[in-house]
């Protein structure tokens, strides 16, 4: 049987014999996301399914491709689309890339997602910081023995999402004329959306926003040692005593509608 350690060195084999950058910033992209895809040039494009022990992406608005380039000047790893418990894998699974990043020489990763937000004060459009989580996914992506080559066995998470990117993102924000907002992002494991109660609940205990990835990436990207920077496009928001009803279809509508600033900041927030 394959052991971690020796599947990460022989994805990052293949990928090191392949990819025409070593890049030290990689970035992941949500549903609907593609546009910073677009924005990277000289690019290189390696089908997940063509990478040994990469899986398949199953939902609609994920490409599911590996790309290698060059975004503002700056050699970066990008993966245009990422995979979620909901279609089936286990958060290690799930976020296996990462470790294949570090093994490649990666020491940030931004990520990007869509999420509905229960915080009155937000508005569908908004980007989010992502300054903390809560984890609420039945599955944890260090569940089980731990190898300690890859990180600590019991995990520090008190400044799991970079501050000094974080700072750095909202001058970023406000010398481009826009503004951002910060909050807490709740994980949860899909697919189905979030019922009133839910939104009520998730609010109560402290979130800002909420969706069916990014968390499990980040406890890994720090079990990793890399730093951490993510950002929520709000697609939805749910307020008490409203109608209130959300699709798929709109969710990638609404983040299209937003990429601009996300794909502005992100360029800017890797030099």
């Amino acid at each position: 049987m394959k052991t971690l350690a020796g599947m990460i060195k022989e994805t990052a084999t293949f990928l090191n014999e392949r990819l025409q950058y070593k890049a030290e910033t990689a970035i992941i992209l949500g549903s609907g996301l593609g546009e910073l895809a677009d924005r990277i040039d000289d690019k290189q494009e390696i089908p997940y399914t063509d990478i040994p022990n990469f899986m398949p992406s199953t939902v609609e608005g994920h490409s599911g491709k590996l790309l290698c380039g060059k975004l503002g000047g700056t050699a970066v790893l990008c993966m245009q689309g990422r995979y979620h418990y909901y279609e089936g894998y286990s958060t290690k699974q799930a976020t296996f890339p990462i470790r294949v990043f570090k093994e490649l020489g990666v020491k940030t990763l931004l990520l990007s997602n869509a999420a509905g937000a229960m915080n009155p004060d937000f508005n569908v459009g908004d980007l989010m910081i992502i300054r903390d989580h809560i984890y609420l996914i039945p599955d944890h992506p260090l569940r089980g023995s731990n190898d300690n080559s890859l990180g600590v066995r019991f995990l520090d998470m008190g400044n799991a999402y970079d501050a000094g990117l974080r700072e750095k993102a909202k001058k970023i924000a406000a010398r481009n004329g826009f503004e951002v907002k910060e909050g807490v992002y709740v994980a949860t494991q899909g697919p189905t959306y979030e019922t009133p109660a839910e939104y009520r609940y998730f609010r109560t205990i402290g979130g800002d926003a909420v969706g069916m990835s990014t968390a499990p990436e980040v406890i890994v990207a720090r079990h990793a040692g890399l730093r951490v920077f993510a950002m929520s496009i709000i697609t939805d928001v749910w307020r008490e005593g409203g109608n209130f009803s959300i699709s798929h279809e709109e969710v990638q509508a609404q983040a299209a509608a937003a990429q601009p600033k996300m794909t502005a900041l992100f360029t800017d927030l890797i030099h």
